[in-house]
């Protein structure tokens, strides 16, 4: 059984007041250990009946201090945000023996910083967002590769536009855990939640 060790105590005190602020610090740790995606989290949603879903998605920043991410809004997570804009996100750094967890609503983000962070993405990401019926059975990867290749064709060299389907979402945290292996897995939790116009943070036990 492994013993986490690799940390000092993790106290109230030594923590940022604002829990978005210690989450970029923790992402920035996670970067300078070598994470092969430090800004890779777990999003679980849950539609109208109740049943939750999740998966591995990137971190795109904060958008006014909320973390953010892309999709197409017609995938199934989409769906599912439109049934239900509640979801929890959880980070997991195996070599930092750390983990996040950040729980509240979810709204889409404004048009035009979603049309300007897909024009910031690598040409063959843009066409794959275009071309892609996201969480939609398609009968072959030859199928999808023909389909991928005729688009290609098709615009050349011209501009290709941010779907209409595709964009970004923020989540507003409500709820913000910050979790550190101790030894004997006594484990370090602390919890920010709202308290008036601020955070209030609370000790959990392991």
């Amino acid at each position: 059984m492994n013993q986490y060790t690799r940390n000092p105590p993790l106290d109230a005190e030594s923590l940022d007041p604002d829990p978005m602020r210690e989450l970029e610090r923790w992402i920035d740790a996670a970067r300078e250990a070598g994470m092969l995606e430090p800004t890779a989290m777990t999003l679980a949603t849950a539609g109208a009946d109740g049943i939750p879903a999740a998966r591995i998605v990137l971190f795109k920043g904060l958008h006014e201090n909320c973390p953010t991410f892309y999709t197409n809004y017609a995938s199934r997570k989409g769906r599912m945000l439109s049934e239900n804009p509640h979801a929890a996100l959880v980070f997991w750094w195996d070599q930092m023996e750390r983990q996040v967890r950040i729980e509240g609503r979810v709204e889409k983000l404004p048009r035009e910083i979603s049309e300007a962070y897909f024009a910031s993405r690598p040409r063959e990401s843009q066409l794959s967002a275009a071309v892609s019926r996201q969480s939609r059975p398609v009968a072959s990867r030859t199928e999808l590769d023909a389909r991928m290749d005729e688009a290609a064709e098709r615009i050349g060299d011209g501009a290709i536009p941010c779907p209409e389907q595709w964009g970004g979402y923020r989540l507003l945290p409500a709820r913000v855990e910050f979790w550190q292996g101790r030894h004997g897995r006594a484990h370090d939790r602390l919890l920010y939640e709202q308290a008036n116009s601020g955070w209030r943070i609370l000790r959990l036990e392991p």
